[in-house]
């Protein structure tokens, strides 16, 4: 039991990502107040938090009725997330300049989903916990191991607010777009990978 636990815990580290959605959680908050950028780290775990526990209860149930493939979700997140990684790269940092009521709310898009939820934690929780190969108690374990996970992601982006006092304005803009340059980068990984599952799946 204890070794399927470590297991799904480095799974669930590689598919969350804590240290990568930390570098872009300073990048996207960078022109933040420190209490916004502390909502917003909350908000973010609390949004990721929900999509993982609903995939691992009704996850199964849900994709199968609706027909819905994993390949799909990831290959619309890749598209959306590569127009976001361009507004990164191209256009003003973060909304800096935009009407506060315009701008959407990036706890939800795209930290929470498919920064730190992403495509592939979902069916990570989804496969982990299934319900054919697994009994409750050890669901709930696999659950508590990524709610774990989750948490030291909040102490990352807790961290973040040092980072961005440390590297200045400048260094902040910089960061944006080099992070927007890997979230372009990113969402053409999730394109082909989807694009390569549904090529051999057909």
């Amino acid at each position: 039991m204890l070794d399927k636990f470590i297991q799904d815990g480095l799974i669930l580290w590689a598919t969350i990502d804590p240290i990568g959605t930390m570098a872009l959680f300073a990048g996207m908050t960078a022109h933040m107040s420190a209490e916004a950028r502390r909502k917003t780290a909350f908000k973010t775990i609390f949004y990721a938090g929900g999509v993982l526990v609903a995939s691992i209860v009704v996850g199964q149930l849900l994709l199968g009725a609706m027909g819905i493939q994993l390949v799909s979700l990831q290959l619309a997140g890749g598209i959306i997330l590569f127009l976001f990684g361009l507004q990164m790269i191209f256009g003003d940092p973060a909304g800096a300049n935009e009407p506060k009521d315009s701008r959407h709310d990036i706890a939800v898009f795209p930290l929470a989903i498919p920064a730190t939820a992403s495509p592939g934690a979902i069916l990570a929780v989804i496969l982990l916990t299934d319900n054919s190969r697994f009994p409750i108690a050890t669901q709930a374990g696999t659950t508590l191991v990524m709610l774990a996970i989750l948490a030291v992601t909040l102490l990352l982006m807790l961290g973040a607010t040092k980072i961005i006092r440390v590297i200045g304005e400048g260094g902040a803009n910089i960061l944006i777009k080099v992070m927007g340059m890997v979230l372009a980068a990113l969402s053409v990984e999730l394109v082909m990978k989807a694009l390569d599952v549904g090529h051999w799946g057909s």
